[in-house]
């Protein structure tokens, strides 16, 4: 890997960093350049492999498909994960398997350098208030591009260095593995994914006999070879049936009660008679 892609790739890195404000803030940053999938696409046009860096990027956002960030709690760190997991992978030839084995001890770490940068930035906001009660607005600029320099500090080098010094490391590492190793990569790629999607689906499933709806498109999609698009278009066709099944029987159920007399009226009734 050439410096010049090191260093392209530490810059969306630090773009799609949580809590940075330059890419329509965490919306356009954490939550779109952060994302391993949109990683995955970066990293393979920089390295001059789009399908080796979207398998990769499809690899490792399986892994955190049901993660949420409540409160700002990030229990684990997409984006350090993929801006270094799935380069590396490139960089070594290695699979998708390869970038979700390089993913998972990175999302930790991740997390443990978020909370320090976010420990040291606190001492900015302190420095602003000071300059906002002088009149200070050029203070209060610098302190906020004070703070954001940690994170850039922390995630630009970080991945940089990572990227350029450690492709021929993971080269080495990856070719003098034993065979039974890599095996065992390949098959803890592929348990991690479905991980993932079990997560989300105890997430989004409201009943428990929801499930069978996802084991049925897996045999459709198994058993006739199906594509997404199509599988897809199955769904939604489900979906609305479902849907209009359910508002017809709240439809009726509400019909009869406001057909059946309540039994107070009908002691009312008795009452006047």
């Amino acid at each position: 890997m050439q410096l010049w892609q090191a260093v392209l790739i530490g810059l969306f890195a630090y773009l799609g960093r949580n809590q940075v404000p330059w890419f329509f803030g965490t919306t356009g940053g954490w939550y779109g350049l952060g994302r391993p999938l949109v990683a995955g696409l970066i990293c393979g046009i920089i390295l001059g492999d789009v399908k080796a860096g979207v398998l990769c990027g499809v690899a490792v956002q399986a892994i955190f498909l049901g993660q949420i960030t409540p409160g700002g709690a990030v229990p684990s760190d997409l984006n350090l994960a993929a801006y270094i997991g799935i380069p590396l992978a490139i960089a070594s030839s290695g699979s998708p398997a390869t970038a979700v084995a390089f993913a998972v001890p990175l999302g930790a770490l991740g997390v443990g350098l978020h909370n320090f940068t976010m420990t040291v930035q606190a001492a900015f906001p302190h420095r602003a208030d000071r300059c906002a009660e002088r009149g200070d607005a050029r203070g209060v600029r610098r302190a906020n591009i004070m703070a954001t320099s940690v994170s850039f500090a922390e995630r630009f080098l970080i991945v940089t260095l990572t990227c350029f010094i450690g492709a021929p490391f993971a080269q080495g590492l990856l070719n003098a593995l034993p065979k039974f190793v890599l095996d065992f990569l390949q098959v803890g790629g592929q348990l991690l994914p479905a991980l993932g999607f079990a997560i989300l689906l105890k997430q989004i499933l409201s009943e428990k006999w929801m499930i069978f709806l996802f084991i049925f498109g897996w045999v459709l999609t198994s058993s006739f070879n199906l594509t997404t698009t199509a599988l897809l278009f199955i769904a939604i066709a489900l979906s609305l049936i479902y849907i209009m099944a359910a508002y017809r029987k709240n439809e009726g159920a509400s019909s009869v009660v406001a057909a059946t007399p309540s039994t107070s009226e009908e002691n009312d009734d008795d009452y006047e008679e």
